[in-house]
Order: structure tokens, then C-alpha cells, then sequence
């Protein structure tokens, strides 16, 4: 388990999984995520809840949000029936949105809501390990991954859970090419990156690489440089990466116009 690692190069590149590195986000979404929770929250119209899930989490500015943030949204816009006050409280107080900071607040305090939350949260991940095989990394990511270590520390910042993360970066070999494993478990992107500043990398000399806004707003928060990884353009993002970024990076010439024109790119790139 990659989870302690000595800095080793000035720079470090911090890499999401699901739909940046991992061609996974697409599949997990329309096969697992709304699917069953359609079945577990008992939803009577299954494809009118499926395209309000779908666009939430994968076509508008909150791609990518946290599953329990985007289980709180698509409920809202459908309008669930029943009462889930409880979880929203949960989602919008604890410090950590993860199964297990889940069951510890069902422990202390159950309530019905929760207690589904959890139900589809484990359900997903049991059937993301059933889709093994069935992920790859985009084209190009393993061989920029390889020259990107060349010059910078390797971090894996997700949201996803950490058991995934490990099953498919080290399937397809890329687990190698990084330092350390931030997923669910550790918490936020914005905590996870605070966190990597610990190990003495100099703000300007961090780079978030993600593939929506909630990766923006975590190295903006933190005050760290963003890369994107565009929708329908992972490939070339990727070279984007290696040939003309890490350059700037290496070289300190990685200003505000230059990311101004990276976070315009992507925010055109999404519709809402």
C-alpha cells in the first residue's frame, strides 16, 4: 500500500483515477452508481432518475463530484419522497465522506436514509470489483505516467475508493510509476493536497491534474497549479502534459496567463 514516501524531485504531479488516468468514470456511472441506486432507493421512474444522475455526475460543472454529494443532488432534482434530512446533515458536517465515516455515524445515530446510503455504497463497490477487466487507462496515460516520474513525484488523489484504485492501477502497470495512493479513505482533494504539501513541495511546484470541477476547486482552494485532463480529448490531454506543462513546470514558467488558458479550455469543454 502506497501510503508513506520520501520526496525525491522538487515537483509533484498529483493524478485523479476515474475518468483522468482510468477510462472508468462513463462505465462505473451507467452501470453501477445510478443503476443500483435506483434499486436500493426503490426510484419508480428508473430512466428519468438515470438521465438526472448522468448529467450531475458526469456532463455539468459538478462532474465528479463525491458520490454521497451527487446521491444528495439527483435525490433533490427528482424529488425523492421520502425523508433524507439525516444523510444531508451527515454529507454537509463530517470531515470525511467514506463508507466507514458512514457506518460510524449510523452506529452513534441510525436513521433509515443512512442506513440506504451505506446499503448503495457498498453495493457499488462490490460491483465495481465485478467490472474488473473491463477498465483501461486512456491511451497514452501509462507512457506519460513513465516520463512525467522522470522529473516529479507521482500522487494518486481520488475520490475513489482505495481498494479500486490499487486493483486497477496495478492491473495495468501503472502503480510503478507513482509514489503514493490518496483516495477515499484519506479524505477530500483539498485535504489530500494540503496533506502532500507536508512533505515540503512548495505550492507552485504541485500540480493538480483532474478532469472536473471539483479537482479545479480543490487546487484552487489549496492554492496549487490544475491541469486539465478534457472529455473526448484524453489523449491529447495527456500529451498536453508531458510535451508542453512539465516543461513550464520544470522551467518555473508555469504562470497565470498560462493556467487562465488551461481553465478556460476546460471550462468551455463542459455544458450545464
Amino acid at each position: 500500500m502506497l501510503t508513506k514516501f520520501s520526496k525525491t524531485h522538487d515537483i509533484i504531479i498529483c493524478v485523479d483515477s476515474d475518468g483522468c488516468a482510468m477510462d472508468t468514470m462513463d462505465l462505473k456511472h451507467e452501470k453501477c452508481f445510478g443503476p443500483i441506486l435506483v434499486n436500493v432507493f426503490d426510484l419508480t421512474d428508473r430512466e428519468r432518475f438515470l438521465i438526472i444522475w448522468n448529467r450531475i455526475n458526469l456532463y455539468s460543472q459538478t462532474r465528479g463530484i463525491n458520490r454521497f454529494k451527487g446521491l444528495i443532488l439527483s435525490l433533490e432534482e427528482y424529488g425523492y419522497k421520502n425523508d433524507f434530512q439525516r444523510l444531508k446533515e451527515w454529507v454537509n458536517t463530517t470531515q470525511e465522506l467514506s463508507n466507514i465515516s458512514l457506518e460510524a455515524e449510523i452506529n452513534k445515530n441510525p436513521s433509515s436514509d443512512l442506513i440506504l446510503a451505506l446499503k448503495w455504497s457498498n453495493e457499488v463497490n462490490s460491483e465495481i470489483k465485478a467490472l474488473s477487466g473491463q477498465d483501461t487507462p486512456f491511451d497514452g496515460v501509462k507512457d506519460s505516467l513513465c516520463k512525467l516520474h522522470k522529473f516529479a513525484n507521482i500522487a494518486v488523489v481520488s475520490s475513489a475508493n482505495n481498494s479500486a484504485i490499487y486493483d486497477e492501477w496495478q492491473r495495468h502497470q501503472l502503480l510503478p510509476h507513482v509514489d503514493i495512493v490518496f483516495g477515499q479513505d484519506q479524505g477530500t482533494k483539498l485535504f489530500c493536497l494540503n496533506e502532500i504539501k507536508k512533505y515540503g513541495y512548495l505550492p507552485h511546484n504541485i500540480l493538480m491534474v483532474g478532469d472536473s470541477p471539483g479537482d479545479l476547486q480543490a487546487a484552487q482552494d489549496s492554492n496549487v497549479h490544475f491541469f486539465p485532463i478534457i472529455r473526448d480529448q484524453e489523449a491529447e490531454s495527456w500529451a498536453q502534459l508531458v510535451t508542453e506543462t512539465l516543461p513550464k513546470l520544470i522551467a518555473c514558467e508555469f504562470g497565470v496567463d498560462y493556467q487562465y488558458k488551461l481553465i478556460s479550455a476546460f471550462n468551455h469543454s463542459l455544458r450545464d
